[in-house]
C-alpha cells in the first residue's frame, strides 16, 4: 500500500456475500491508505519508518503502515489547531451533511470494510458487517445532532439582567481508539467531534489500524476539510501522545482502553486541565434469576459473551445464576458455546475467530488453567485448537471458586465462568463486588425485581433481558474504574462542547 492509496473498499467480487477470494483480500488491502493524514495530505512518517499489521488468524503480515514520530504527532496537532477557527465557523447543517455522506459511503461499502476488519482483527464476517453498520449509524446519528446544539436565554432571578447560555466547540481533540472495535470506536469519537465543530488528531490502535485509515479516507471523500481530521499511526502510543498531552493547543482527550492506561493519560493531561472522556475496563456480571426465561437467558448470554470472541469491555465476564437453575443453564450454555466453530473469519460457517495476539491467548489460557487448578470443571473448551492463529476454544466453567483469578479479572476471551447464588441480595452484592462499573445484565420476568435490581447495580448501563446494550442513540459509558463521560445518545455531543454564559445588562 502507498501512503495515499485509494479508499474504495467496495464489495468483494464473490457476489458480495459469498466467501471472499484471495484476490478480494488483496484488492481491499491495496485500497487502504498506509500513510499519515496531516493537514489533508497522506504522507509517510517523517523518518520513513513503518510497522507491520498482522492477520491474527494466520500470523501472516497483511500490510505495513507509517510509524509516526513525535514530530509527526506535533505536526498533526498543528494542522488541527490551524483549522480550528475556520471549521468551528462552518454551518452545523454543512457539518451534518458531511457525516451523512460518510454514512452513505460506509453503507455502500459495507462488504469491503467488513472484509478489511476481519483480516486485521479476526472476527467473523457477519460480525464485521454488523460493526460497520453500527459505526455508520454513529455518523448518521451525529450528523442529525449537529443541528441540535442547545442554548438558553432567560430573565435573571433579579430581573435586572438577561442570561444567555451558548455551547461552543471545545477545540482540538486527541482521540485514542482500541483494537477490538476498530471502526465503531472511531465513529463514536469522530462523529460527535465533527458535529460539534472540533478538529482532531486520531491515534488508531497499533494492532488494527487499517479500518481507521479506511474510515479516514471515507470522511475525506465525504468532504471533510483539510486539517479537521488528522491521523497518526504509530507502533508506540506513548511516543506520539506524550508531546500532545503537554501541548497547550490540545483541549480534549477521549480514550477507550484499559483502566491503567486511561488513568495514566488522565494524570498526564492534568497539568493542562484537559477535558477528558474515558471509556475503560469492565467486569460485567450476567445475573440469571430463578424466574428467568432460560432460553432467552442462554441466547442473551451467548450474545453478551461471544461478541468479538469475548474481546469487548461489555462482554459478560461473571455469570451468576440462581442455584435452582444453575445446572440447566450451564449445560445449555455449554451446548451453545461448544457448537461454535473456530476458524478464520472469512470462512463460511465460522462462529468464532481468533484472539488478537499470542499474548492474549496465553492470558486467557492461564486464567482457565488457574480456575481448573482450584477445582473448577470445564463443560466445553478449555484448550487451544492445533494449527496456526491465536485461537481458543469457547469455554464454559462450573463450580468455579470465588478465589479463582478470573472471578475478578477481565477475561477478554471466549470463557464463561458460572457461579451460583441463593437470593436477590446476594446476587446484587456479587455483581457489585468489583472496581469496575461499565455494564451488567439481568434476566427475570418479575418487573418489580427488574427495576429494583437495575437501580441497585453500580454500573453505567444495564441489559435487562437483553444481551446487547450498544446503541448510537443511547449514552454509552460507565462508573467507578470504568470511566468518565458518555458516548452516543443526545449527551454524546456534549463531551465536545464548552458551555459559555453571557450576562447581559437589561439597559443595554
Amino acid at each position: 500500500m502507498s501512503p495515499g492509496a485509494g479508499t474504495g473498499t467496495g464489495t468483494p467480487g464473490s457476489a458480495g456475500r459469498g466467501a471472499p477470494t484471495a484476490e478480494d483480500e488483496r484488492r481491499v488491502l491495496a485500497s487502504v491508505p498506509s500513510g499519515l493524514l496531516v493537514g489533508g495530505e497522506w504522507r509517510p512518517a517523517s523518518g520513513g519508518a513503518t510497522f507491520e499489521v498482522e492477520d491474527p488468524a494466520t500470523g501472516m503480515v497483511l500490510a505495513r503502515v507509517a510509524d509516526a514520530t513525535p514530530d509527526d504527532a506535533v505536526a498533526a496537532l498543528g494542522a488541527a489547531a490551524q483549522a480550528r477557527e475556520q471549521w468551528a465557523a462552518v454551518a452545523p447543517r454543512e457539518r451534518g451533511e458531511i457525516l451523512r455522506r460518510a454514512y452513505e459511503l460506509m453503507t455502500e461499502r459495507v462488504d469491503g470494510l467488513a472484509l478489511l476488519m476481519t483480516l486485521e482483527m479476526g472476527k467473523p464476517l457477519a460480525e464485521s458487517r454488523a460493526e460497520v453498520a453500527y459505526a455508520a449509524d454513529f455518523l448518521r446519528w451525529f450528523g442529525e445532532e449537529a443541528v441540535r446544539t442547545r442554548g438558553d436565554y432567560k430573565v435573571s432571578t433579579s430581573g435586572a439582567n438577561r442570561v444567555l447560555v451558548m455551547r461552543q466547540p471545545v477545540g482540538p481533540c486527541l482521540l485514542i481508539t482500541p483494537w477490538n472495535f476498530p471502526a465503531a470506536m472511531v465513529a463514536r469519537k469522530v462523529g460527535p467531534a465533527v458535529a460539534a465543530g472540533c478538529t482532531m488528531v486520531l491515534k488508531p490502535p497499533r494492532l488494527t489500524p487499517l479500518s481507521s485509515l479506511a474510515m479516514a479516507g471515507v470522511l475525506v471523500e465525504a468532504g471533510l476539510p483539510a486539517g479537521v481530521l488528522n491521523v497518526v499511526t504509530a507502533s508506540s502510543a506513548s511516543a506520539v501522545t506524550k508531546p500532545l498531552l503537554s501541548d497547550p493547543r490540545l483541549r480534549k482527550l477521549s480514550f477507550t482502553g484499559s483502566t491503567g492506561v486511561g488513568s495514566s493519560l488522565m494524570a498526564a493531561g492534568a497539568d493542562k486541565v484537559l477535558r477528558v472522556s474515558l471509556e475503560l475496563g469492565g467486569n460485567a456480571p450476567f445475573v440469571v434469576f430463578a424466574d428467568a426465561d432460560l432460553g432467552a437467558a442462554v441466547a442473551g448470554a451467548l450474545a453478551a459473551k461471544m461478541r468479538n470472541m469475548g474481546e469487548a469491555c461489555t462482554a459478560a465476564n461473571r455469570f451468576y445464576v440462581h442455584s435452582s437453575v444453575v445446572a440447566e443453564f450451564s449445560e445449555r450454555l455449554a451446548d451453545a458455546m461448544g457448537s461454535l466453530r473456530p476458524g478464520r473469519g472469512t470462512e463460511p460457517g465460522v462462529g468464532v475467530g481468533p484472539l488478537i495476539s499470542s499474548d492474549q491467548r496465553q492470558k486467557v489460557g492461564s486464567l482457565v488453567e488457574d480456575a481448573l487448578a482450584r477445582g473448577a470443571k470445564a463443560l466445553c473448551g478449555a484448550s487451544s485448537p492445533p494449527g496456526r492463529g491465536y485461537f481458543y476454544q469457547p469455554t464454559v466453567l462450573v463450580d468455579v471458586p470465588r478465589d479463582a483469578e478470573l472471578s475478578s479479572t477481565e477475561i477478554f476471551g471466549p470463557v464463561a465462568p458460572v457461579f451460583s447464588f441463593d437470593d436477590d441480595q446476594e446476587a446484587v452484592e456479587l455483581a457489585n463486588s468489583t472496581e469496575y462499573g461499565l455494564v451488567a445484565y439481568a434476566y427475570t420476568r418479575d418487573l418489580g425485581r427488574a427495576l429494583k435490581v437495575a437501580e441497585a447495580l453500580e454500573v453505567g448501563m444495564v441489559g435487562l433481558n437483553r444481551g446487547v446494550v450498544s446503541d448510537p442513540a443511547a449514552p454509552f459509558g460507565g462508573v467507578k474504574a470504568s470511566g468518565l463521560g458518555r458516548e452516543g445518545g443526545d449527551v454524546g455531543i456534549e463531551e465536545y462542547l464548552e458551555v459559555k454564559y453571557v450576562s447581559i445588562d437589561k439597559s443595554w
